[in-house]
Protein backbone atom coordinates (compact mmCIF):
# COMPACT_ATOMS: atom_id res chain seq x y z
CA UNK A 1 0.00 0.00 0.00
CA UNK A 2 1.82 3.28 -0.67
CA UNK A 3 -0.07 6.87 1.17
CA UNK A 4 -0.49 10.16 -0.53
CA UNK A 5 1.47 12.97 1.18
CA UNK A 6 0.05 16.18 1.83
CA UNK A 7 2.70 19.04 2.12
CA UNK A 8 1.30 22.20 3.39
CA UNK A 9 2.73 25.12 2.38
CA UNK A 10 0.55 27.73 2.39
CA UNK A 11 0.90 31.32 3.77
CA UNK A 12 -0.84 33.92 5.79
CA UNK A 13 -3.21 36.35 3.39
CA UNK A 14 -1.62 39.83 3.36
CA UNK A 15 1.07 38.82 5.80
CA UNK A 16 4.52 38.55 4.87
CA UNK A 17 6.08 36.21 7.93
CA UNK A 18 9.56 37.35 9.90
CA UNK A 19 11.73 34.69 8.92
CA UNK A 20 10.69 35.40 4.96
CA UNK A 21 10.99 39.16 5.01
CA UNK A 22 14.08 38.40 6.66
CA UNK A 23 15.33 35.76 4.17
CA UNK A 24 14.03 38.25 1.47
CA UNK A 25 11.74 35.48 -0.04
CA UNK A 26 7.65 35.80 -0.62
CA UNK A 27 6.87 32.66 2.03
CA UNK A 28 8.27 31.04 5.05
CA UNK A 29 8.55 27.93 3.04
CA UNK A 30 11.08 28.77 1.15
CA UNK A 31 13.28 30.21 3.57
CA UNK A 32 16.58 28.73 3.40
CA UNK A 33 17.32 26.66 6.85
CA UNK A 34 21.04 25.06 6.72
CA UNK A 35 21.23 26.86 3.31
CA UNK A 36 18.57 24.81 1.79
CA UNK A 37 14.62 26.16 1.59
CA UNK A 38 12.40 24.48 4.18
CA UNK A 39 9.71 23.09 1.90
CA UNK A 40 12.31 21.76 -0.38
CA UNK A 41 13.81 20.10 2.76
CA UNK A 42 10.34 18.14 3.72
CA UNK A 43 9.86 17.16 0.04
CA UNK A 44 12.91 15.41 -0.11
CA UNK A 45 12.23 13.32 3.07
CA UNK A 46 8.68 13.06 2.05
CA UNK A 47 9.98 11.78 -1.27
CA UNK A 48 12.82 9.18 0.12
CA UNK A 49 10.15 7.33 2.43
CA UNK A 50 9.35 4.40 0.37
CA UNK A 51 5.64 3.93 1.68
CA UNK A 52 4.48 7.16 0.33
CA UNK A 53 3.77 7.43 -3.44
CA UNK A 54 2.10 10.49 -4.66
CA UNK A 55 3.14 13.85 -3.21
CA UNK A 56 0.70 16.94 -2.99
CA UNK A 57 1.92 20.33 -2.19
CA UNK A 58 -0.73 22.11 -1.46
CA UNK A 59 0.20 26.03 -1.48
CA UNK A 60 -1.52 29.73 -2.15
CA UNK A 61 2.08 30.52 -4.31
CA UNK A 62 3.32 27.40 -6.50
CA UNK A 63 5.94 29.24 -8.33
CA UNK A 64 8.35 29.73 -6.10
CA UNK A 65 7.99 26.45 -4.72
CA UNK A 66 8.13 24.92 -8.26
CA UNK A 67 11.71 26.41 -9.21
CA UNK A 68 13.23 24.22 -6.61
CA UNK A 69 15.35 21.55 -8.12
CA UNK A 70 13.79 18.71 -6.26
CA UNK A 71 10.26 19.78 -6.84
CA UNK A 72 10.98 20.25 -10.22
CA UNK A 73 12.57 16.61 -10.99
CA UNK A 74 9.00 14.50 -9.32
CA UNK A 75 7.14 17.19 -11.32
CA UNK A 76 8.78 16.19 -14.31
CA UNK A 77 8.73 12.82 -13.02
CA UNK A 78 5.10 12.97 -12.60
CA UNK A 79 5.06 12.30 -8.95
CA UNK A 80 4.05 15.71 -7.74
CA UNK A 81 1.31 17.66 -8.01
CA UNK A 82 0.17 20.78 -6.86
CA UNK A 83 -3.23 21.96 -5.25
CA UNK A 84 -4.65 25.42 -4.90
CA UNK A 85 -4.63 26.47 -0.89
CA UNK A 86 -7.88 27.63 0.28
CA UNK A 87 -8.82 30.47 3.03
CA UNK A 88 -7.99 28.12 5.86
CA UNK A 89 -6.18 25.15 6.68
CA UNK A 90 -9.46 22.64 6.71
CA UNK A 91 -10.17 24.09 3.21
CA UNK A 92 -6.80 23.23 2.07
CA UNK A 93 -6.45 19.87 3.26
CA UNK A 94 -9.65 19.06 1.69
CA UNK A 95 -8.54 20.71 -1.68
CA UNK A 96 -5.10 18.31 -1.39
CA UNK A 97 -7.43 15.32 -0.44
CA UNK A 98 -9.53 15.83 -3.62
CA UNK A 99 -9.51 12.99 -6.12
CA UNK A 100 -6.13 11.36 -4.18
CA UNK A 101 -6.12 7.62 -2.86
CA UNK A 102 -6.14 7.04 0.55
CA UNK A 103 -4.96 6.53 3.16
CA UNK A 104 -3.40 10.36 3.20
CA UNK A 105 -0.25 11.52 5.56
CA UNK A 106 -0.36 14.80 5.88
CA UNK A 107 2.71 17.39 6.99
CA UNK A 108 3.68 20.86 6.69
CA UNK A 109 6.28 22.60 5.34
CA UNK A 110 8.01 23.79 8.19
CA UNK A 111 9.00 20.26 9.45
CA UNK A 112 12.66 20.50 8.57
CA UNK A 113 13.73 17.49 11.12
CA UNK A 114 11.23 15.04 10.36
CA UNK A 115 13.10 12.36 8.31
CA UNK A 116 12.28 9.78 5.59
CA UNK A 117 12.32 7.19 8.45
CA UNK A 118 10.14 9.29 10.85
CA UNK A 119 7.76 9.02 7.98
CA UNK A 120 7.76 5.27 7.42
CA UNK A 121 7.37 4.55 11.74
CA UNK A 122 4.42 6.98 11.47
CA UNK A 123 2.87 5.12 8.48
CA UNK A 124 3.65 1.77 10.13
CA UNK A 125 1.87 2.52 13.06
CA UNK A 126 -0.90 4.07 11.56
CA UNK A 127 -1.54 0.88 9.96
CA UNK A 128 -1.03 -1.44 12.71
CA UNK A 129 -3.20 0.70 14.94
CA UNK A 130 -5.56 0.21 12.01
CA UNK A 131 -6.65 4.15 12.32
CA UNK A 132 -9.20 6.11 11.22
CA UNK A 133 -7.43 9.03 11.45
CA UNK A 134 -4.12 9.68 13.94
CA UNK A 135 -1.92 12.29 15.17
CA UNK A 136 2.05 12.04 15.52
CA UNK A 137 2.71 13.08 19.37
CA UNK A 138 6.41 13.20 21.03
CA UNK A 139 7.14 12.51 24.80
CA UNK A 140 8.61 15.65 26.80
CA UNK A 141 11.31 13.89 27.47
CA UNK A 142 12.52 13.11 24.31
CA UNK A 143 11.22 16.55 22.84
CA UNK A 144 13.70 18.11 25.99
CA UNK A 145 16.59 15.72 25.00
CA UNK A 146 16.67 16.24 21.49
CA UNK A 147 16.91 20.26 22.58
CA UNK A 148 15.42 22.19 26.04
CA UNK A 149 14.61 25.32 23.68
CA UNK A 150 12.55 22.88 21.31
CA UNK A 151 9.11 22.72 22.58
CA UNK A 152 7.96 26.32 24.99
CA UNK A 153 4.47 24.24 26.23
CA UNK A 154 3.38 20.28 26.35
CA UNK A 155 -0.21 18.78 26.00
CA UNK A 156 0.20 17.41 29.98
CA UNK A 157 -2.52 14.05 30.03
CA UNK A 158 -2.10 11.52 33.42
CA UNK A 159 0.74 9.75 31.35
CA UNK A 160 2.86 12.12 30.68
CA UNK A 161 3.70 15.55 28.59
CA UNK A 162 3.41 15.35 24.53
CA UNK A 163 3.90 17.34 22.02
CA UNK A 164 2.57 17.47 18.89
CA UNK A 165 4.65 16.93 15.71
CA UNK A 166 2.58 18.41 12.78
CA UNK A 167 2.00 14.82 11.08
CA UNK A 168 -1.37 13.33 10.67
CA UNK A 169 -3.22 10.48 9.18
CA UNK A 170 -6.61 10.34 7.48
CA UNK A 171 -7.24 6.43 6.81
CA UNK A 172 -10.30 7.40 4.21
CA UNK A 173 -12.80 9.51 2.81
CA UNK A 174 -15.68 9.32 6.31
CA UNK A 175 -12.47 10.16 8.46
CA UNK A 176 -12.11 13.75 6.63
CA UNK A 177 -14.15 15.09 9.43
CA UNK A 178 -11.01 14.56 11.44
CA UNK A 179 -9.43 17.46 9.59
CA UNK A 180 -12.11 19.43 11.40
CA UNK A 181 -9.88 19.30 14.35
CA UNK A 182 -7.19 21.49 12.77
CA UNK A 183 -9.59 24.27 11.55
CA UNK A 184 -8.48 26.78 14.16
CA UNK A 185 -4.90 26.06 13.44
CA UNK A 186 -4.12 23.34 15.90
CA UNK A 187 -2.61 24.80 18.74
CA UNK A 188 -4.58 23.95 21.60
CA UNK A 189 -2.36 24.30 24.24
CA UNK A 190 -2.54 28.12 23.53
CA UNK A 191 -6.11 28.44 22.96
CA UNK A 192 -8.01 25.54 25.16
CA UNK A 193 -11.23 26.61 23.58
CA UNK A 194 -10.21 24.90 20.74
CA UNK A 195 -10.68 21.72 22.39
CA UNK A 196 -13.87 22.42 23.66
CA UNK A 197 -14.97 22.78 19.76
CA UNK A 198 -13.54 20.51 18.28
CA UNK A 199 -13.37 17.72 20.79
CA UNK A 200 -16.06 18.66 23.81
CA UNK A 201 -16.80 20.75 26.90
CA UNK A 202 -16.30 17.31 28.98
CA UNK A 203 -13.27 16.41 27.05
CA UNK A 204 -11.42 19.51 27.60
CA UNK A 205 -12.08 19.39 31.28
CA UNK A 206 -10.44 15.79 31.36
CA UNK A 207 -7.70 16.81 29.47
CA UNK A 208 -7.37 19.84 31.78
CA UNK A 209 -7.38 17.91 35.03
CA UNK A 210 -5.07 15.41 33.87
CA UNK A 211 -7.98 12.62 34.07
CA UNK A 212 -7.01 9.50 31.89
CA UNK A 213 -3.97 8.90 29.89
CA UNK A 214 -3.77 10.00 26.03
CA UNK A 215 -5.17 7.08 25.18
CA UNK A 216 -8.82 7.23 27.13
CA UNK A 217 -8.58 10.77 25.76
CA UNK A 218 -8.53 9.83 22.04
CA UNK A 219 -11.35 6.63 22.52
CA UNK A 220 -13.36 9.19 23.97
CA UNK A 221 -12.69 12.12 20.95
CA UNK A 222 -13.10 8.79 18.56
CA UNK A 223 -16.96 8.28 19.80
CA UNK A 224 -17.64 11.61 19.40
CA UNK A 225 -16.38 11.12 15.51
CA UNK A 226 -17.38 8.43 15.27
CA UNK A 227 -14.37 6.84 14.17
CA UNK A 228 -10.50 5.60 15.55
CA UNK A 229 -8.68 8.36 16.55
CA UNK A 230 -5.40 7.50 17.71
CA UNK A 231 -2.07 9.14 19.48
CA UNK A 232 1.05 7.99 17.46
CA UNK A 233 4.24 8.71 19.86
CA UNK A 234 6.92 8.88 17.84
CA UNK A 235 10.44 7.83 19.01
CA UNK A 236 12.63 11.06 18.32
CA UNK A 237 11.89 14.19 20.25
CA UNK A 238 13.35 15.91 16.99
CA UNK A 239 10.04 15.78 15.21
CA UNK A 240 8.18 18.27 17.34
CA UNK A 241 10.22 21.28 16.48
CA UNK A 242 8.88 22.70 13.15
CA UNK A 243 10.28 26.04 12.20
CA UNK A 244 7.54 28.45 13.65
CA UNK A 245 9.66 31.65 14.28
CA UNK A 246 13.55 32.59 14.88
CA UNK A 247 13.71 30.39 18.34
CA UNK A 248 12.26 27.11 16.66
CA UNK A 249 14.54 28.22 13.42
CA UNK A 250 17.86 28.45 15.69
CA UNK A 251 17.19 24.84 17.28
CA UNK A 252 16.47 23.50 13.53
CA UNK A 253 19.50 24.90 12.48
CA UNK A 254 21.38 23.52 15.69
CA UNK A 255 19.60 20.08 15.46
CA UNK A 256 20.36 19.49 12.06
CA UNK A 257 24.32 20.65 12.08
CA UNK A 258 24.60 17.57 14.92
CA UNK A 259 23.21 15.29 12.49
CA UNK A 260 25.13 16.62 10.02
CA UNK A 261 28.30 15.57 12.14
CA UNK A 262 27.18 12.93 13.21
CA UNK A 263 26.65 11.52 9.80
CA UNK A 264 30.27 12.47 9.27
Amino acid sequence: MKVTALVMAGKRSGVLDPLAERAGVAQKCVVPVRGVPMVERVVKEVAACDRIGEIRIVAHESDEIAALPTVAALVDEGRLKFCEGRFNLVDSVMSGAEGADFPILITTADNCLVTADGYAEFVDKALAAEAGAAAALARKQDVIAADPQGQAKFYEFSDGGYSNCNTYWIGNRDALAAAEVMRGGGQFVKFPSRIAKAFGLMNLIRFYLGWGDKEKLFAQVSKRFGFKLVPIVMSNGEYAVDVDNQRTFDVTERLLAKREAAQG
